[in-house]
């Protein structure tokens, strides 16, 4: 079963969100690729559609939208996703991920393309006191005998 983080971007507040999508709705992402538009639904905001835009495998390395499949290659690039050259003409083989879903991506980021009648900020609302509260946690660290 598939476990995927899925980043929200809002492009009028320019805010993100993430959300934990797992069980049926993770299955529903896998087979999609970059630039696919999918439901809302996936990740609890009923109306609204979100565009795949990229993410990032278990092990931290990019998706990219030019690359076919799903599996991690050495690629030769001069730019773009997932590396930014020091100085025009530069070349190196970095390892990239395919655009197209699989299980072994972590992180999925979205952006949305058409808003739903609830406003996000209801949707993704802070529980009120979450934000003073943190948990306190009082470790004693053993003396150690010299």
């Amino acid at each position: 079963m598939a476990d995927f983080r899925v980043t929200i971007s809002d492009s009028k507040s320019k805010l993100a969100y993430q959300v934990a999508v797992s069980g049926p709705a993770a299955n529903k992402l896998i087979g999609k690729n970059i630039g696919d538009v999918v439901s809302g639904d996936i990740a609890g905001m009923a109306g609204y559609t979100l565009k795949l835009t990229g993410g990032t495998d278990k092990d931290g390395f990019a998706m990219r939208g030019d690359l076919p499949g799903s599996a991690r290659r050495k690629i030769l690039v001069a730019g773009g996703v997932g590396y930014i050259p020091k100085a025009e003409g530069v070349k190196r083989r970095k390892s990239m991920r395919g655009h197209e879903i699989s299980s072994d991506i972590s992180q999925i980021n979205t952006v949305i393309v058409e808003y739903g009648e609830k406003p996000i900020t209801e949707i993704f609302i802070k529980k009120e006191g979450e934000e003073g509260k943190k948990e306190e946690r009082k470790t004693e660290r053993p003396k150690s005998k010299r």
